[in-house]
């Protein structure tokens, strides 16, 4: 079995915000499932289902953001899986909005969610899915500072969210790809994105 964490924050006011990107795939996976989170453990919301032939639980913790390692741990724990086992969905600002990438391991990077995690699990050797949030280059090629937290936070416009949708299918085929053809032909697959020129 696999544990599928997506991060975000509990709380209606959270639905459609940047940070929540996490919490919106596993939504979409579990939608693609025909299924719906309907239980609690570990201190998440939770549905066990079946993904491209494989037993999956999908989880969003209700720990709140900058304690999302506390939920993760508690899955392993109770599933007795390995971080092996483990794939996180979560936002990247670092990331342009509409593109995604898939890491093995690395640092938070300023994640507060990334960084629970790897501090509880103590390694930071675990599967990620990064859904870019960031804001794409203006024509000039200058970056737009995205403005961090008060950015992560509010809601999304209805463009943001169009373009978000359409990076949600992709996570869930990136997810697939890992469950069926393993991680490094996944990577090749939906890392390789040619990068805009300036």
């Amino acid at each position: 079995m696999k544990l599928i964490v997506g991060l975000g924050n509990p709380g209606p006011e959270y639905a459609f915000t940047p940070h929540n990107a996490g919490f919106l795939a596993v939504d979409r996976i579990a939608e693609i499932c025909d299924t719906q989170f309907a239980n609690r453990r570990g201190r998440a919301l939770t549905v066990r289902t079946r993904l491209a032939g494989h037993d999956v639980l999908l989880a969003k913790p209700e720990t709140f953001m900058n304690l999302s390692g506390l939920s993760v741990a508690a899955l392993l724990n109770e599933l007795e899986l390995g971080v092996e086992d483990l794939i996180v969905l979560y936002d990247e600002l670092a990331i342009p909005l509409g593109t995604l990438r898939i890491r093995e391991r690395g640092s938070a990077g300023g994640h507060n969610g990334v960084k629970s995690i790897s501090g509880v699990l103590g390694t930071e050797e675990w599967l990620r899915v990064r859904i870019g949030v960031g804001k794409p280059p203006l024509e000039t090629g200058r970056e737009v500072k995205a403005g961090g937290t008060s950015y992560l936070l509010a809601p999304m416009r209805k463009t943001e969210l169009a373009v978000l949708d359409e990076v949600l299918d992709q996570a869930v085929r990136a997810v697939e790809a890992v469950l069926t053809k393993g991680v490094s032909a996944a990577m090749n697959e939906f890392n390789r994105k040619v990068e805009p020129e300036n």
